[in-house]
């Protein structure tokens, strides 16, 4: 393959499609960015073709499907070309437009990595793909709002399109780096996964507005039930929920307590450094949301740029040592230690 249309697709695609997740994988050690790059680029380019309004919801599917299959191996090239055909131009957004159209060379990125992170990216991939899917056959069709069932429900989506992400990053840096954490793997995947859904809570919870004004609702309904609430009351009556909201709130929290522990048992600053910015950004955003209130159903809660830089600025000063880690950490979640 061409090394600079790879360069392309590490630079100004990846930054252009996950400004936060690429300030926390630019500092990784190449060996490591790689494949933690392209799992990302390969999950956006599948979430984009699920969230793809236009094309009816059987349509998706199977080029979702047939996406995953090419990931996974099967013709990726004849698969890449008919994605990028039919839906590149369905993309209003430049940067996701670029990555459809530059399908054919992130898959055969993906050939030539490394066979056990071929393997490892195939696998997250693999569960990814099934949150993405199952997803898009919930609320893809019927009118009005639909929404998850059970608290159940909204936990195995959170591990399936994000948990099992912690579990890749914790497999790719103990096979990458020597003496990676002070803890043993499987406790470190343990507490990865829990990172990962919380991160991914944090997400659902910014967006529960403008998810229900397109028919989403991932707040469970034996929840809303309980409160003599149905999906489709929630926006006239956000007050109601905040008990609900509070209790998710407090699950996210949790799982970034447990990214901070994960961080903090890594024992090269370097990369404790790029996997605690999520945590102490996730912090933040979590402060945010707790002050809207309400507002979160109308308005979109988002850090700054600038006030991310001071985040990073912050951790970069202190060298990333656990106990400055910490105290950051709580700073921006506005608790006491």
């Amino acid at each position: 393959m061409n090394p600079r249309e790879i360069d392309r697709l590490r630079g100004p695609i990846l930054q252009s499609v996950s400004r936060s997740f690429y300030l926390s994988l630019r500092v990784l050690p190449q060996s490591l960015r790689d494949p933690l790059s392209l799992a990302y680029l390969l999950a956006r380019a599948t979430d984009t073709i699920a969230d793809t309004p236009e094309p009816p919801v059987p349509v998706r599917r199977e080029a979702l499907q047939n996406l995953a299959g090419a990931i996974q191996g099967g013709d990726p090239i004849e698969t890449a070309t008919g994605i990028r055909k039919s839906f590149a131009p369905l993309q209003n957004d430049g940067a996701e437009r670029a990555l459809i159209e530059s399908l054919p060379v992130v898959l055969g990125w993906l050939e030539e990595l490394h066979d056990r992170d071929r393997g490892a990216v195939r696998t997250v991939l693999q569960t990814i793909n099934r949150g993405q899917t199952l997803d898009l056959e919930r609320f893809g069709n019927g009118v009005g709002v639909r929404a998850l069932v059970t608290a159940s429900d909204l936990d195995e989506y959170t591990y399936l399109v994000a948990g099992c992400v912690g579990e890749f990053w914790t497999r790719l840096c103990f096979a990458h780096i020597g003496r990676f954490s002070v803890r043993a793997e499987a406790e470190m995947e343990a507490l990865g996964v829990r990172y990962g859904k919380g991160l991914q809570l944090i997400n659902i919870l910014r967006d529960l507005g403008a998810d229900l004004r397109a028919g989403r609702c991932y707040l469970p309904v034996e929840e809303l039930n309980s409160l003599g609430l149905t999906p489709e009351e929630i926006l006239a009556n956000p007050d109601r929920v905040e008990s609900i909201v509070r209790r998710w709130h407090e699950i996210a929290e949790g799982g970034l307590k447990a990214g901070l522990e994960y961080s903090c048992a890594i024992q090269s600053r370097r990369v404790r450094f790029a996997t605690v910015l999520p945590a102490l950004i996730g912090a933040r955003t979590l402060t945010l949301m707790r002050e809207a209130g309400a507002a979160v159903f109308t308005q979109k809660v988002k850090i700054s740029r600038t006030e991310v830089r001071k985040i990073m600025a912050t951790a970069a000063v202190s060298l990333a040592s656990p106990s400055s880690l910490r105290r950051i950490y709580h700073r921006l979640s506005g608790v006491s230690e």
